[in-house]
Formats: C-alpha cells, sequence, structure tokens
C-alpha cells in the first residue's frame, strides 16, 4: 500500500525537480543536504542560496535575447534587479555579478549605490532607475548622485511637480524617466494605480514641461502591473497601452528610447507551478516589435525589474515540530519552533503560499495537519498549499524529530517582518546563513546573522 509521505509527493506531482530531491529519506534543495544544515545550525533557520541569484538572472537574460533574436527587434535588453526585493549585501553582491543594473524605491538605497561604487561592483555607467513618490531628501539624494557623475541614472517622474525639484538641485544635463499610471485589474479595489502619471496627461506634460527645459531628456517609459507579467487580455492590453504612449512620445521626442516594463516574473510556490517563462518573454518582444512597426517608430530598448524572481527562490526557512496537539476530531496540529507572522509575514499578510516539503522522514506515512507558529495570535497558522486547500507531512513521532522547509522565501520577508527590529510576542528572527561554492562545486556555507538575542529587542524597546 502507497500511503508513505514519498508516495503522496511522487504520486501528485512530477518528481523529483530542478531543485528538489530525496536521498535516504531525507529532502535536498539545490544539492544541499538540509539536514546537514540542521545538524550544524539548528532551527529555526533561514538560509540563502546564492547560486540561485545568478541563475535566475542568467534565465532571464537567455529569455529575453533568444526572444529579440527571434523576432529581429532592433533593441537591447538590461536587466535591473529591484533592491527593495532584498537589501542584503550578499544578495547585491551575487547580482551584481552579472552585469545588471538597479532599481531603487527609498532615500537610503542611494548611500548603497554610492558603497556598491566604493567597492567597484558598480560603475557610472551602471542604470540607477529610482521609482517611487518621492520625498524631498530621496529627491535630494537621486540629484547628488547625478551631480557626482553617475550619468545613468533616471529618476523616475512619479507626478507633476517632482521634475521642479531635479531643476533646482541638479546642475547637469540628466535623463528622466515616466512612470504610466496603469489602471488596476477589473476586481482590483481602485480602478488605477496611485503611481505613475495619468495616460491622458503624458504628451501634454511632455509639451508643456520637459521639452522646454534643456537640462531633461525623456529617455524612458515606465510602466508596472501589480498582477505580474500574466498571459491575461488585462495584461496585454495594459501593455498594448504602454506602448502606444511610447509610439506616440518617440515621434515628438527622438531621445526617449526605452521602455520599462518593470517586474513580475512568477517564481515557483508549488511542485504543480506551470508557467511558460519563453512564450511570455517572445510575446511582450513581438508585441513591442509589432506596435512599433505599424507606426514607423524605432523599436525601444527593454528595461526589466526583476525583484522576487532575482532573489526569491534563492530562500529557505526551516523549522523544527515542537509538538503536536489533538484540538478535535478532524484538527491536528504541528507546533513549530518559528512564528510565520515574524519570519514570514506575507502569509498571514496576503495569504501567499510557498513550497512547503517535510525535510526529513519520507518513508513514514502521511497525515493531514495544520501547521502552528508560536506567538499568541490566532492568524500564525499555515493550513493550505497553493495546489490544494490542505497540508501533508509524515505522521509525527514523539521519539523521532520532524523538521519541515519553506522554500523560496528570499523576497520581501525580512523587510516586511522588521529584521533587527521588534518581533511580534518579542519572537526572535532566527538565524540566517549563506550558502556558496568555491572554485572546485563544493558547498560553503557562513553564518550571516545570529538568532536574535532579548538584550538587542530590549535595548529598541528602551530598557
Amino acid at each position: 500500500m502507497k500511503n508513505k509521505y514519498i508516495d503522496l509527493i511522487s504520486q501528485t506531482f512530477y518528481f523529483p525537480q530542478e531543485e528538489f530531491k530525496v536521498i535516504d529519506n531525507e529532502l535536498y534543495f539545490n544539492d544541499i543536504c538540509l539536514m546537514d544544515i540542521i545538524k550544524q545550525y539548528g532551527t529555526p533557520l533561514k538560509l540563502s542560496y546564492l547560486p540561485k541569484i545568478s541563475a535566475q538572472i542568467q534565465k532571464a537574460k537567455r529569455l529575453f535575447n533568444v526572444a529579440i533574436a527571434k523576432a529581429d527587434y532592433d533593441g537591447d535588453y538590461h536587466y535591473c534587479y529591484c533592491t527593495k526585493s532584498s537589501h542584503f549585501s550578499f544578495v547585491l553582491e551575487e547580482a551584481l555579478k552579472n552585469d545588471i543594473h538597479i532599481e531603487t524605491s527609498s532615500a537610503f538605497d542611494i548611500p548603497i549605490v554610492e558603497l556598491l561604487y566604493e567597492n567597484k561592483l558598480i560603475s557610472k555607467d551602471t542604470y540607477i532607475i529610482c521609482n517611487g513618490f518621492k520625498k524631498p531628501l530621496y529627491m535630494h539624494n537621486i540629484s547628488e548622485l547625478i551631480n557626482k557623475g553617475f550619468h545613468n541614472t533616471i529618476p523616475i517622474l512619479d507626478n507633476k511637480f517632482e521634475l521642479e525639484e531635479y531643476d533646482k538641485l541638479i546642475n547637469t544635463k540628466c535623463k528622466i524617466g515616466i512612470r504610466i499610471a496603469a489602471e488596476e485589474e477589473p476586481m482590483f479595489e481602485f480602478y488605477t494605480s496611485r503611481l505613475g502619471i495619468r495616460y491622458n496627461d503624458i504628451i501634454s506634460y511632455f509639451n508643456e514641461k520637459i521639452k522646454p527645459n534643456p537640462k531633461f531628456d525623456l529617455k524612458m517609459l515606465h510602466f508596472f502591473i501589480n498582477t505580474g507579467i500574466k498571459d491575461t487580455a488585462y495584461y496585454w492590453n495594459e501593455l498594448s497601452k504602454c506602448i502606444n504612449v511610447y509610439v506616440e512620445l518617440k515621434k515628438i521626442c527622438p531621445e526617449l528610447d526605452s521602455i520599462n516594463i518593470g517586474g513580475g516574473f512568477p517564481i515557483k510556490n508549488s511542485l504543480a507551478f506551470d508557467y511558460d517563462y519563453e512564450y511570455m518573454a517572445e510575446e511582450i518582444v513581438a508585441q513591442i516589435k509589432n506596435i512599433c512597426n505599424q507606426n514607423n517608430v524605432a523599436e525601444p530598448d527593454i528595461f526589466t525589474e526583476f525583484g522576487s524572481f532575482t532573489v526569491g527562490e534563492s530562500g529557505a526557512t526551516l523549522f523544527s515540530v515542537l509538538g503536536q496537539k489533538q484540538q478535535n476530531d478532524r484538527e491536528l496540529w504541528n507546533m513549530v519552533d518559528g512564528s510565520f507572522m515574524t519570519s514570514l509575514p506575507d502569509i498571514w499578510a496576503i495569504n501567499q503560499r510557498f513550497v512547503l516539503l517535510s525535510v526529513n522522514n519520507w518513508d513514514m506515512e502521511y497525515q493531514r495537519v495544520f501547521i502552528g507558529g508560536l506567538t499568541c495570535d490566532s492568524h500564525d497558522y499555515y493550513n493550505a498549499e497553493a495546489h490544494a486547500n490542505a497540508i501533508f507531512l509524515p505522521k509525527f513521532d514523539n521519539d523521532i524529530p520532524l523538521y519541515v522547509g519553506f522554500f523560496h522565501t528570499g523576497a520581501y520577508q525580512e523587510a516586511l517582518g522588521g529584521y533587527g527590529g521588534i518581533q511580534h510576542c518579542l519572537q526572535p528572527a532566527p538565524k540566517h546563513i549563506t550558502i556558496d561554492r568555491d572554485a572546485n562545486g563544493e558547498i560553503v556555507t557562513r553564518l550571516f546573522g545570529k538568532e536574535q538575542s532579548y538584550k538587542s529587542m530590549l535595548k529598541v524597546l528602551g530598557f
């Protein structure tokens, strides 16, 4: 009878998969034995597998460059990393090995840019795309960067009065962009994005404010859809509207030569994940080319700002099951040694699903369970996966340790959880390690951050 956990996974999904396999009933993540990692560092534990970051960047570059070649597209592709996904130094250092550019969203991003330059990780030729509705300090820092000779720093105008500040602060000719306020999907809570300038206002704004000012060259149109890059009528319609604005602007603004389609490539949140990256890249390139050709307009360079796609699949969060509770005839709770609300806040905030797998005991029978976190909050739980409204794990035995892993957790979770600060119910942030490979392909681990201490929390609280 096939009632073991390994049978369940093998029968439900194509398994093993690229980053997951099982040897001697223990899970391997990117060919790393996770039980060896747990024996060395314990749980709860966050890990970042750095080579995956480079692999994702190279994957996207390959997809778009192949699409450009197939379409005989007369423009280049530029990959930008969306820093807000993870600002950790080890993430940026790994990403920048791949000849990429940077997108920022805060005044505090700019000192990071300057440190990267000091450490020779970027040059003044690197594109720095500056997004967001900007406070005075952010605009000041962007202007200082441009004044220091970072000539490919491009502030993306989010409103009609932002340009006036740059005119006061910047003392050299510079490039700028405009963000288009995209329409939200039909079921969203409002109709138009709060970010960017309305479609109908862009041409008149250019003619009245940008064109007469010799200091500024409009280099880029920026467009972003909150739902991500999906094969839906809604996405293709919004992309088409953006390209048509580019076409109209290009006719009166010859220096405009780039479209930035933002981020939005999804990452695997289930072993059943299915997304045709190749088709989507080819279709994006083809649609841009077709509309430009129909209007006899030069095809623009294409920029993307992938954040979760860059860093998400490099991360994992590992827990121990401390014990099991039977709360009624149907509900079994596996209580873990950490909190979802603090370690993986997207779970309770936006009902995000991650790949969930047992780390060990794959030869044991499985059972349906709920997973509970350690805070006293009723929302600190995990009860379903992306592909099914249920969770199954190996049966719990008090005499046999059970470990579980949440995978592809590398984007946003530390920033949203307030890494290093106050945590809900004073649950400490877990240890964080990085995993890399040396020149011989051997695994190298490094403790990046110890488990948060009570002293650091009490200091923040003023004790």
